[in-house]
């Protein structure tokens, strides 16, 4: 039987993505967030129009996007209710947020130089995707309670890092799925991804096919 319900948050299960950008003062920003998704080399993300990362990206349109496993899960949560703005924004405050200018330090996370933007990579994550602004739009616009409150962007991906032992065996630019094991947001808890479940008939069509026009345009950077 299925009933109505009213759950505050919609968070049924996605990735954790650690963005890095850049602060104004030339320092690097870290934090975590799980309201992602990607088309080809092109992802949305959704973030709080009064964070810094926000600040960070629509100043300097450029980021990284760090995808953590598993295995990073403890490093993640020591990032979870810090943030770079100060003053402390009203809103985290009540959520129990404190300032913090050295996350990747905080976390245990090892900064490492990017190719084609200037926020750092996290070292520790198996999988660091370097991006560029492309749009951004208000989340809500027509709703005079939400406006203003949610911005949601569109990334370029720059460059695709890839830890080695995540690669199929014969193919480096192929992730295999049976290796990665990301971490998963599931209604603000934690979780990872169990073993295959059923063959995908989606798995028939070569990966190649869904190539995109990006991923030229990133060759000779």
């Amino acid at each position: 039987m299925h009933q109505v319900s009213e759950p505050a948050i919609l968070y049924f299960g996605t990735p954790v993505a650690l963005i890095s950008s850049m602060n104004a003062n030339g320092t690097a920003n870290l934090a975590p967030m799980s309201s992602v998704f990607w088309l080809g080399w092109r992802c949305m993300i959704g973030l709080s129009s009064l964070s810094k990362t926000t600040e960070n990206i629509l100043r300097s349109r450029e980021c990284v996007l760090n995808l953590p496993s598993q295995q990073e899960a403890a490093a993640v949560n020591r990032l979870a209710k810090l943030t770079g703005s100060n003053p402390v924004p009203e809103g985290k405050l009540k959520k129990g947020y404190r300032y913090e200018p050295d996350k990747f330090g905080v976390a245990g996370f090892s900064p490492l130089k990017s190719l084609t933007v200037q926020p750092p990579r996290a070292l520790e994550c198996p999988v660091q995707l370097e991006a560029m602004l492309e749009a951004a739009h208000g989340l809500a616009e027509n709703d005079p309670q939400q406006r203003g409150r949610i911005i949601v962007m569109e990334l370029r991906i720059t460059k695709v890092h890839l830890r080695e032992d995540i690669l199929m065996n014969g193919h480096p630019n192929r992730v295999d799925p049976e290796k990665w094991r990301p971490l998963i947001m599931s209604f603000q808890e934690f979780y990872g991804l169990g073993p295959q479940l059923h063959y995908s008939t989606l798995a028939e069509i070569p990966e190649a096919l869904y190539a995109s026009p990006d991923i030229e345009k990133t060759r000779s950077k």
